[in-house]
């Protein structure tokens, strides 16, 4: 996953510049059909059942992945090609923090429900 400027400059500034940097409470992953960027932006998905969920993660080494089994709501409606996953610091609104492609899109259709399986999800360093 990639940082956002949002979050890279929130690092630079609590390491270098010696202001504080408060964690979020709770991590929340978005889906994009349209990719965001280092600004944000892209598309992410709205309506027909679709809500960020929350997401935990655990660091082992220069790698955080999330913890546990991630799921969305069934789709009430067709929430077309999944293509990008975002890592957000609020339910709705809030900062994009870090966002990636997915190895493989996903079409979700009406009744379909998409999963992230434990460790799917890593943002390393390096």
């Amino acid at each position: 996953m990639s940082f956002t400027n949002y979050l890279e400059t929130e690092i630079l500034d609590h390491v270098f510049g010696g202001n504080a940097y408060t964690a979020p409470a709770t991590l929340y992953i978005g889906l994009y059909t349209a990719t965001p960027g280092e600004a944000g932006g892209g598309t992410e998905l709205s309506g027909d059942a679709y809500a960020r969920q929350s997401a935990a993660f655990t660091v082992t080494g220069n790698t955080a992945s999330n913890s546990a089994n991630i799921e969305f709501p069934a789709a009430t409606g067709s929430w077309g090609t999944v293509t990008h996953a975002g890592i957000f610091d609020a339910s709705t609104g809030g900062n994009l923090l870090a966002y990636a492609t997915l190895t493989s899109s996903k079409v979700v259709e009406t009744g379909d429900i998409l999963r992230f399986s434990a460790s799917q999800l890593d943002v390393t360093l390096d």
